[in-house]
Parts: structure tokens; sequence; C-alpha cells
């Protein structure tokens, strides 16, 4: 072990963890005893690897300590049941004595994300066990993502592991009927992945592109499956016009820096033409569904060369049409933003006491924040560094919280 520990190894594991699942859920086909062992694996790693240094092959590291866990298992449990001698020699023969490259199979990951979208699991359920298990994402995460406190995450990922555990499902890609079935799960998972990866909900950093990255990449992974899905394609697109942003999001110290105060000549071109290439072609397949319509806002901000040259009115009615295809409260807050930028802010204002009784934004810094920008622009100074304040408080994230309280700090004049 020569690779010197550092600060990159945690994103490391979190990018690695999946791959290993996947491995593991592959050989030994039970998937709440591999996640199990590939947990134990990573504190063991989180142990280790500061003493000794990173392995050369982390992601083998990582295999062979899941792996024994996993064989160990076996073993305990051959020998309470009292197993027939050949199942004793089939356990013996799972002691991880495999080639660890030639052993992972690249669509691993992509298997273990259809296969936790399972029909056999409730929607809400399929999704958070596959953000735990593929995206790496904590129940903490996962309960901000659905607006639900974190106990309740909690329980519903253990009853999705013990229905996956049940239900016997097979480690393999599913038919193409069978990926119809589960493909709105999927997508969903890979969209709140992405978004996580691209305005972190929690801790020091503003963005974790490692998550952004792996929802892209199976994204594009997914699209390739036949067949070729319109809302697939779009939001593929969405990360893409939404990614191209990333470079300028923030400062040199990490700080946010808003969408009207971005340096345009810092966003990826590449990303943005080819954005807007798959949504034209998305958009050519005539029905038109969430991501494409979040994916059709995005480019019109991307096709703006300064802030001043959005077309808001669009984009209301962009909002406006989302909100009849797929209705909910951060689509709410958004068209809320949108109409105050074409008919002023008193109109956005108006549109927030809609959310206020909503129990799934009570207490959501966005709300907050939103309502603060709006009477900033409505010229109450007060009652912006009130709601500011309020926000600040209810992120979770730093450079979120670090933002909000530097605006009320401005208009405070301190």
């Amino acid at each position: 072990m020569n690779q010197p520990w550092d600060a990159t190894c945690g994103h490391l594991l979190r990018e690695l963890a999946p791959q290993v699942l996947g491995v593991l859920a592959r050989r030994f086909r039970d998937f709440a005893s591999a996640e199990d062992a590939v947990q134990e694996a990573m504190i063991a790693a989180f142990r280790q690897w500061p003493q000794e240094g990173m392995p050369d092959n982390p992601r083998g590291w990582l295999i062979q300590v899941a792996s024994r866990r996993m064989a160990d298992q076996a073993r305990s449990e051959i020998a309470r049941r009292e197993r027939e001698t050949t199942v004793a020699r089939d356990a013996e023969s799972a002691t991880p004595a495999f080639d660890i490259d030639s052993d992972l199979d690249p669509d691993d990951t992509l298997i273990l994300l259809f296969m936790c979208c399972h029909p056999a699991l409730s929607p809400s359920s399929a999704i958070a066990l596959t953000l735990r298990a593929v995206g790496g994402l904590t129940t903490a995460e996962i309960a901000r993502a659905f607006l639900v406190p974190e106990a309740t995450m909690a329980q519903r990922i253990s009853r999705a592991k013990q229905s996956i555990r049940d239900s016997g499902v097979p480690f393999r890609l599913p038919s193409p009927e069978e990926r119809a079935q589960r493909l709105s799960a999927v997508l969903h998972v890979l969209y709140l992945i992405f978004n996580e990866g691209y305005a972190s909900s929690i801790g020091a950093h503003l963005q974790r592109l490692d998550l952004a990255r792996e929802a892209i990449r199976l994204t594009r992974n997914t699209k390739s499956l036949p067949p070729d899905h319109a809302e697939v394609t779009g939001l593929l697109a969405l990360m893409l016009l939404t990614d191209a942003r990333r470079a300028a999001r923030s400062g040199p110290d990490e700080e946010l820096i808003p969408l009207e105060r971005q340096d345009r000549r810092l966003w990826d071109r590449a990303e943005i033409a080819e954005g807007l290439e798959l949504l034209t072609a998305a958009l050519s397949k005539g029905s038109v569904g969430f991501y494409q319509l979040q994916a059709a806002i995005a480019a019109v901000h991307d096709e703006a060369e300064r802030a001043e040259d959005t077309d808001w009115p669009q984009i209301l009615a962009l909002y406006e049409l989302l909100r009849r295809v797929s209705p909910g409260p951060m689509v709410t807050l958004n068209h809320a933003i949108a109409a105050a930028m074409v008919h002023g802010p008193a109109q956005g204002l108006q549109l927030l006491t809609a959310l206020d009784a909503d129990p799934h934004l009570a207490g959501h810094y966005r709300l907050e924040a939103v309502r603060a920008h709006l009477l900033e622009k409505m010229g109450d100074h007060e009652g912006a560094i009130k709601h500011y304040r309020v926000a600040a408080r209810q992120t979770t994230s730093i450079p979120e919280r670090n933002y909000l309280m530097a605006q009320a700090a401005r208009l405070a004049g301190l």
C-alpha cells in the first residue's frame, strides 16, 4: 500500500460502495446481507486506510473484505441449520478466491438500480432503497429529498430491504417489459441522485461531483437500453443542461453564486449543445413529460447570454404546463418565482401563501428563502432580513446557510 490517505478517500468510498454491492448481490443473491457486508467493509476502510495507506486496488480490497464477511455468515448459517454436506461445500466455495477485476461486471450498478426498483415495493420505498444502495445517500439526505422525518424514512428503507430479501428477486437485468414497469421509479431515483450531487443538502460542500457524474452515467446507460423512451432522453438532457453551469455556481471558497450573477463564460457549451440536441429529440416524440418540461426550462436559462435576456414569460408558461402534468409543492414554489419575474414580486408572494399550509414544506428553507427574495424585491428589507435568517437556520447546507446569512447582513448594512 503506497497511496497516502487524503480527503478524497471519503468520496472514493461513496463511489465504490454501489459497485461493490452490485458484485456481492450478484454472487451471493442476498441483497440485505450484501448491503450489511459492504457497510462493514466501508467501516473497516475508514479505520485502516488512514493508518496503513490506501490500497493499490481500493475496489478489490472492499470486495475481498465484504466477501469474507458474506462467506463467514454463510458458513455460520450452514452450521446453525446443519445443512447437507453439498450445501456446505457450496458455501465454502463462496470464499472470495476470485479475480477481483474480472468479477466486476460494468453493468452491476445498473442491474442493482433496476433490482431495487422492483414492482413488489411501493414506489416511494423502491426509490428510497435505491437512493441508499445505488446513490450512497444517507437516510437523512433521502428524508430531506422526500420532505419527511428521518425516522419515517429509516423505517421505509428497512421494510424495503426486508421485502427484497423475502421476494428472492434474481440479480439480472430485467426484460424490456419489466424495465418498462420499473422505469418511472428508476428515473425518479436518478433525478434525486443528480439533484443531491448538484446541490448537496447537507454539509460543507455545495456540490458532490461524484453523485452528479454517476447519475449522468447511469442515465446514459439506461437510455442505451431498448426501447428508447422520451422521458429518459428528457432526463439526460435536463442533467446535462443543468450540470453545464456547475463551474460557475461557486466561488474559490465554495461560496454559492446564484444563477443571475454567474459568469456564463464558464458554462460548458458542449454539455449545453448535447442537452439541446437530446431535448429536441425527446420533444419530437410527441408526449411531453415531467423531465422534458424541466429540461425545456433549463434550456431557456442556458440559451440566454445574460441574465436579463432570460425569456421569463416562456419559463412561466412551461411551469404552468408542468403544474398540470406533475403538480407538487416544489413545482408550485418555482412557478411562484417565475410569476414574480413576469408579473412582479407581489404576485409571487401571493402564490406562496398556498404553500404555507403544505406539510411537506413546513420548515423547509427554500420556502423562506424565496419569500425573503421576493420581499427584498418589494422593498421590504426588514421582512426580507427576517426570512433570510429563518431560512439560514433551517438549511443543513453550510454554503446555503452562509449565502442566506450574507444576504441578511447585506440588507442590514452589516
